[in-house]
């Protein structure tokens, strides 16, 4: 960190007991809760760590999943090692209630096993916020304006922060790039409504929508912690209030409908079923990470209250939404956009029902699944979406999918492919001559 010019300092009582601890913006309790055997001083390091913090702590801990895998003997509430080493496994849900308990607080969960608590609560606020919002549009202008084009380098912060959240700004908002388009135009009012000549209505209605769903979804969410006061709210997001629903109560009134719905089954399946994207089954959607702003507010209420629990999953690409119980899963597929029928790496269970999380690793199964159609999981306008279909006919016309058994593993689907005579060159079957093929199926 240092090298990379940031002012950093620390220390540990083992292995830099001389290293200067002092205040700052963002201290890192990583890694250190889980190797203290006494809980004494274990909850003591993380009451030093949050008194020396300025905004942000995080705190990280080793997963109750990795003791499995570890031998080593019973000690107190761990275990010790072989190299003689303690060691403290937490679940997700222990983590966070011990957190909260010795700070006094209410974390986030960042990831699994990795929390961040603010000092400031409209801080946090906006980062619980911001962690709901659609993905900004490619503003596509309708027509050629001269006077848009010739004060493009001005103007476009606009049409980002439009798209972004769905309502004029105010010129605090903007930075600097206020007073850049304050001088030119006149006025704020002027450019936008230059803007909005060039943009057309539709657009702004389609980004208004969208944010007033992730403005629900949020509020939904905060419900969890003790949702804040207007006041406590950070100034943007009340500014979305007011554009969006006229009053917080309004807004308070429709979140609170989208957790009740989250509690009706039938109104999951209904929503499952409706899904504008994905892959359904007869237990669950499935749907890349890329396209969850697609979907209902309901459904992504759903998914968030379970994401909660877990924090976000690190290259999490496929996510179920499980139709019949209170869970999401999150699977992890590295090798998605390249391989044809890509393997999961790992997957991360969350349960609302038992507050539990469950972890799988996948790498070093000798036949894991696959996924086949991959043009399912993912919205029209995906890159490589026209290639995975392409594929997916070529598969259809060569019977490959006749026999739904026999291709759901790695294993199953490569004897298969290669006795009906294929193989695969990227992202296209290639027909195989009749010698080759007998050698790969003897």
């Amino acid at each position: 960190m240092s090298a990379l010019g940031y002012a950093t300092s620390g220390g540990d009582p083992v292995h830099s007991p001389h290293g200067q601890l002092r205040s700052a913006y963002l201290v890192n309790l990583g890694n250190v809760v889980n190797v203290i055997e006494d809980p004494r001083e274990r909850a003591d390091a993380l009451r030093t760590a949050w008194a020396l913090t300025e905004g942000v702590l995080v705190v990280a801990a080793r997963m109750a999943r990795e003791a499995q895998t570890l031998p080593g003997l019973s000690c107190g509430d761990g275990m010790v090692t072989a190299k003689g080493t303690f060691r403290k496994f937490f679940s997700q849900e222990e983590l966070r209630a011990w957190i909260n308990g010795v700070l006094a607080v209410r974390s986030v969960a960042a990831a699994p096993g990795v929390f961040y608590v603010f000092r400031d609560e409209v801080q946090a606020q906006g980062y619980l916020a911001a962690r709901v919002r659609h993905r900004p549009a490619v503003v596509h202008r309708r027509v050629r304006e001269v006077a848009y084009e010739t004060n493009r380098a001005i103007l476009d912060p606009l049409p980002t922060f439009v798209q972004a959240r769905g309502r004029e700004p105010e010129a605090f908002e903007l930075g600097e790039a206020a007073a850049a388009i304050v001088q030119r135009f006149g006025g704020l009012r002027r450019a936008l409504a230059l803007l909005r000549r060039v943009t057309g209505d539709d657009a702004w209605g389609a980004a208004q929508a969208a944010s007033t769903n992730d403005l629900a979804v949020y509020l939904a969410l905060a419900a969890f912690g003790g949702r804040p006061t207007f006041t406590a709210l950070p100034p943007d997001t009340q500014l979305d209030v007011q554009a969006f629903f006229g009053s917080y109560k309004a807004a308070c009134e429709r979140a609170d409908a989208l957790l009740f719905g989250d509690g009706n089954h039938e109104a999951i399946d209904r929503a499952c079923r409706e899904a504008p994207v994905g892959k359904l089954t007869p237990e669950a959607l499935y749907v890349h990470v890329s396209a969850l702003p697609r979907l209902s507010p309901l459904l992504r209420v759903y998914e968030r209250c379970r994401r909660i629990l877990t924090g976000t999953v690190e290259a999490v690409t496929i996510v179920k939404l499980h139709r019949f119980e209170p869970k999401v899963s999150y699977l992890v597929y590295p090798t998605f956009d390249r391989e044809p029928h890509p393997a999961p790496h790992m997957s991360v269970r969350a349960d609302l029902r038992r507050l539990d999380i469950r972890i799988r690793d996948f790498r070093k199964w000798q036949n894991p699944p696959i996924l086949h159609r991959k043009e399912t999981f993912v919205a029209a306008d995906y890159p490589g979406r026209d290639r995975f279909a392409r594929l997916t006919a070529q598969e259809e016309r060569a019977g490959l999918f006749a026999d739904p058994a026999a291709i759901g593993t790695r294993d199953r689907w490569t004897v298969l492919v290669a006795r009906k005579g294929f193989r695969f060159r990227g992202h296209r079957l290639i027909r195989l001559l009749a010698s080759s093929a007998w050698e790969l199926t003897h």
